[in-house]
């Protein structure tokens, strides 16, 4: 080549500098409205930019929140009984957690897992591992939300089988991830259209009346012996045992209904995993953690897991996920296949451990019985008054203060409970409706699974005072909502 033509060609190839028209930049200086301007609406900013993939109950604006309570940017003050779908554990912003996320943002914020040990892990791993639900899940991995730690024992139970399909629950709820969504089978809004998802995924029957098509008050353990005897044809009609690295399940049924798994059922599903060398997996995103009264609603049965799966309220609001096995199934992993860039975030671990000193130190899980005995009482008490609006309820079950209603409408809706409940009358169902009403009472609900159900999901600090308002507001929902019927 010419020295010409190469000097022609290195030009050709040389980046050019482009002239940006001044009014295509995005200055600093040409930001958005501010928050706090008199004008400003927040919530149409949120409606206008946000996502609509994501379904919203209210249109509400939260500003702040203190124990059992969220404040809106309008002033309005809201009794909380989601916990933020379960993670407010201790209400929010519990002056311990935030006092010792507070102090490690001081000490270090970010200490990355596949550089070195975080001494704020190591930390909480010390509280955590002996409280977990059995001696033999003695090793950990921390992620940052449920549907990641779903998925990081989705790869733990292949690669320690070395087998690839996975067993789930009719009516379980396991995140919206392309894979998690394929193993949700509560609802099919979250995998419509987002096709494929992750092949290898069966489900199987949960004892839980509805699903079959019985009465309320179909006993428990027929349900448990159709239950064993579907999951005898699954793997004998559609997943090898031999092909089969997990049976995965929620010990409450959440998205699909509230519904706890009778320690008669787990026993067998470990029965049978035992028999054919499959991992038993237990998510408890949204039951652990005193949710149902004990730390993690495993332990009422005494079935162990081979995996257990934790989020939620481990850290009181703080993004932190894990899974916890046993060492000699964790070590079957090879080094670097599990990480993440936050996994484990220091921050979030200070918080997770405040949160389980807080456990000990308050007895929260005596205030739990407390009031979920008042809870209980009060719906069974409206169940069985014979009024009109107590006559709408179908069933109440749960445990702790993981508690559900169901109601005696048969429609069945696949969409989001949030737009559901947002659609006065459009849904059909009566939870959706119950729920509206509460929010118009400034207290916040929310109803779940493809059945008519509603689910009290309140903070485990709750006082008796607010668990009596709430079942005040609740019971007149209920009756403006049995009046229009």
């Amino acid at each position: 080549m010419s020295l010409y033509k190469g000097a022609a060609l290195r030009r050709a190839l040389a980046p050019t500098s482009v002239r940006v028209p001044s009014s295509s930049k995005r200055a600093f200086s040409a930001s958005m409205p501010h928050a706090n301007e008199p004008t400003f609406d927040a919530a149409a900013f949120g409606e206008q930019h946000i996502t609509k993939g994501i379904g919203r109950l209210t249109k509400h604006v939260f500003e702040d929140g203190k124990g059992t309570y969220i404040t809106t940017d309008k002033g309005v003050k809201l009794l909380d009984m989601t916990s933020g779908i379960g993670v407010c554990n201790l209400g929010h912003c519990h002056p311990k957690v935030s006092e010792a996320a507070a102090k490690q943002c001081m000490k270090i914020t970010h200490a990355q897992v596949n550089i070195g040990f975080s001494s704020a892990q190591v930390a909480l791993l010390r509280e955590l591992i002996p409280i977990l639900p059995h001696p033999s899940l003695d090793t950990v991995f921390l992620w940052n939300s449920g549907a990641e730690a779903v998925e990081a024992a989705v790869k733990l139970a292949r690669a320690a089988t070395k087998k690839q399909n996975i067993i789930v629950m009719q009516g379980s709820y396991h995140g919206r991830t392309c894979a998690t969504a394929a193993m949700t089978r509560s609802k099919t809004i979250y995998g419509e259209g987002h096709g494929p998802l992750m092949p290898g995924i069966f489900a199987t029957a949960f004892p839980y009346y509805a699903q079959f098509g019985l009465p309320s008050d179909t006993p428990i353990d027929e349900l448990v012996e159709k239950s064993l005897f579907q999951l005898k044809l699954t793997l004998s009609q559609q997943t090898a045992p031999s092909d089969t690295a997990a049976i995965i399940l929620e010990p409450v049924l959440g998205e699909g209904g509230y519904v706890p798994a009778p320690p008669a059922f787990l026993h067998g599903l470990r029965k049978v995993c035992d028999e054919h060398g499959i991992l038993l997996i237990c998510d408890e995103v949204q039951s652990g953690f005193g949710r149902t009264g004990t730390m993690f609603a495993v332990e009422e049965s005494g079935v162990r897991p081979d995996v257990l799966v934790f989020a939620k309220g481990i850290a009181n609001g703080f993004p932190l996920s894990g899974i916890a096995s046993t060492n000699e199934i964790m070590n079957r992993q090879k080094p670097g296949t599990m990480g993440g860039t936050y996994a484990g975030n220091a921050v979030a671990c200070a918080a997770a451990k405040a949160v389980i000193e807080v456990f000990r130190e308050e007895k929260v899980l005596d205030n739990v019985a407390a009031r979920s005995e008042q809870l209980f009482g009060f719906l069974n008490d409206l169940k069985n008054s014979g009024s009109k609006a107590g006559n709408l309820i179908q069933d109440v079950r749960g445990r702790g203060l993981m508690v559900g209603v169901q109601f005696q409408d048969a429609d069945v809706i696949a969409q989001s409970q949030n737009e559901a409940a947002r659609k006065k009358g459009g849904a059909g169902q009566i939870a959706p409706k119950v729920v509206q009403e509460c929010v118009k009472r400034d207290m916040l609900l929310l109803s779940t699974s493809v059945f008519d159900v509603l689910r009290f999901i309140p903070p485990l600090t709750i006082s008796e005072a607010e668990m009596q308002e709430a079942c005040r507001i609740f019971g007149e929902s209920l009756e403006a909502v049995a009046k229009e019927l």
